[in-house]
């Protein structure tokens, strides 16, 4: 497989593993740790409606949110470096950029607390290079 193909690939695959994760990890915050949350949630379309909800929301929901990211940003960079096979670090930070981004216009789709913008664009990018540094390597 031609080098560009598999770093677009491996890129691509790391940001989808990096989603399910954190859908994984909301689903289980919304299902099981914060169902009042979720419940008050569903059906909410109105902006302003949605910002007062996140306001009000417990601190832990919004921390699990991070955590799940964190996480997600960290599988994503193990499997984008991993599918690679070269370039490591390189491929887990581009991933990281491309869900810095996509948190990005998260937050501005669903405005959250600005604590909650803060971290979430610290946490993206350092998680997936650590997952790009633990990816295994091929042996020698």
């Amino acid at each position: 497989m031609k080098p560009v193909l598999r770093s677009i690939i491996a890129v691509v695959a790391g940001f989808v593993a990096a989603s399910a994760v954190m859908t994984a990890v909301e689903t289980v915050n919304g299902r099981f740790l914060h169902p009042e949350l979720a419940k008050l949630a569903q059906g909410m379309t109105d902006r302003e409606a949605i910002k007062s909800l996140l306001a009000g929301a417990p601190t832990s929901a919004l921390l699990v949110v991070i955590f799940g990211w964190a996480l997600g940003s960290l599988c994503g960079g193990l499997v984008a470096a991993w599918i690679a096979r070269r370039g490591y670090t390189g491929h887990a930070l581009i991933m990281g950029a491309l869900l810095t981004i996509a948190g990005i216009a998260n937050n501005l789709m669903v405005p959250p607390p600005l604590w909650f913008w803060i971290a979430g664009l610290v946490v993206l990018i350092p998680a997936a290079y650590v997952g790009g540094r633990l990816a295994p390597r091929p042996m020698s």
